[in-house]
């Protein structure tokens, strides 16, 4: 079977990590006017518009092709597509799957974050757990990072919602019965099956287009502050909240699955066909991003987590409190003040925004990076700092 509630209903929200060729103590007296500046290049805040408005024609390229669609009209390079995840296109995708309302939702949103737990940072890699794997990935302790967490926006989640409706009326006639309507799911060969995954492929390609884009307005704030020498080059762009085709051993028989990974993220070690040719003797990055005040991690998947998980970790620390509840107990003022007095600079829309989202409204991450490593799920690689946090409101 195939659940779109199993895979999420931001399809490929994901996370994508740029190296900067510089160091902290470098950028930090240039950090207020790059965080301004990253903040009014990257909109962001629930339903907010981009700077691009696409035509249907151009919307349908995009769903087809991906982050490839906005190489070809002269955004990023060719080094942002082959480090990231599927090159940043599923081939299956066909746009005509997806709804008009979908569309309609998604046609002004490619380039934003949007609002929520979604977010731009600018980070210091502060501790280094492994130097050779380190050294693979591009990471280097004093070097600056730019974190990007953001997915498909309204199309992704409007898509989800239209085969979530689809597959309700279905059920029975597929003989399956469900504990939550949310869990609606159809047979992987219906044509139901079939279609979602489709469309799920075009969502997920707007999701790749999206990161790239903001990764190429990110590496022109950096230029425009610190010039040419500096380079921003794409680490890694890593899924979850995908269904993805992906071949695993059962009981000593190799089957091809469709691997739902709802709130997780692919933690492939080395050797897999599907990680980029640069990473295949480490097994690629896994990215687990913190929360404003805490810190983010870079990972590597393990032969034992391959194993045990279909080479899964989770994709974040995960909630403690409601966002309602947060925003009830948390003072968003305050806790601008408490990150300031840490050195870190923040760009909101609003304070209520930041106490949804705040360090305490989530799992200490520290200790989701411990239960991660002792699982054998995946081994820490680089430890990263928040210097610069910009999220919508």
């Amino acid at each position: 079977i195939i659940s779109p509630g199993g895979i999420g209903y931001d399809i490929n929200c994901g996370v994508r990590l740029l190296g900067v060729s510089v160091s902290a103590a470098e950028i930090r007296p240039y950090l207020e006017q790059i965080a301004t500046d990253l903040f009014h290049a990257v909109p962001s805040g629930v339903g907010r518009s981009g700077k691009m408005l696409l035509k249907p024609k151009e919307l349908d390229h995009v769903l087809t092709h991906g982050a490839h669609a906005l190489l070809k009209l002269g955004y990023g390079n060719q080094s942002d597509i082959d480090h990231c995840e599927e090159n940043g296109k599923m081939h299956e995708a066909d746009s005509q799957l997806v709804s008009k309302r979908a569309k309609e939702r998604g046609k002004d949103q490619l380039g934003t974050l949007g609002s929520g737990n979604h977010f731009l940072e600018v980070q210091e890699v502060t501790d280094i757990y492994n130097e050779s794997v380190a050294q693979a990935f591009g990471l280097i302790k004093g070097m600056v990072t730019v974190m990007i967490h953001c997915g498909s926006r309204g199309l992704g989640h409007q898509n989800c919602t239209d085969y979530v409706k689809l597959m309700l009326p279905k059920l029975a006639s597929w003989s399956i019965t469900l504990p939550d309507k949310e869990l609606a799911c159809a047979p992987i060969h219906s044509q139901e099956g079939r279609d979602y995954y489709a469309s799920m492929c075009a969502s997920a390609n707007f999701a790749w287009a999206n990161r790239h884009l903001i990764g190429h307005w990110v590496r022109e704030c950096f230029t425009k502050n610190l010039g040419t020498s500096v380079h921003v080059n794409t680490i890694y762009d890593l899924s979850h909240n995908m269904g993805k085709k992906e071949k695993h051993l059962i009981d000593g028989v190799l089957k091809e699955l469709i691997v739902h990974r709802k709130g997780a993220t692919r933690a492939f070690p080395a050797g897999r066909p599907e990680v980029p040719s640069s990473y295949q003797a480490t097994g690629h990055p896994v990215l687990i991003p913190g929360t404003m005040g805490t810190s983010s991690y870079v990972l590597v998947g393990t032969q034992e987590g391959l194993e045990h998980s279909f080479g899964s970790s989770c994709h974040g620390a995960g909630r403690r409190l409601s966002r309602m509840k947060a925003k009830k107990t948390i003072q968003g003022n305050t806790l601008r003040e408490q990150l300031e007095s840490q050195g870190i600079i923040i760009r909101c829309e609003s304070n209520r925004g930041l106490a949804e989202e705040a360090p305490q409204a989530y799992k200490d991450v520290d200790s989701v990076i411990q239960v991660v490593e002792q699982a054998h799920l995946a081994q820490p690689v680089a430890r990263l700092k928040p210097i610069a946090v910009i999220k919508g409101g």
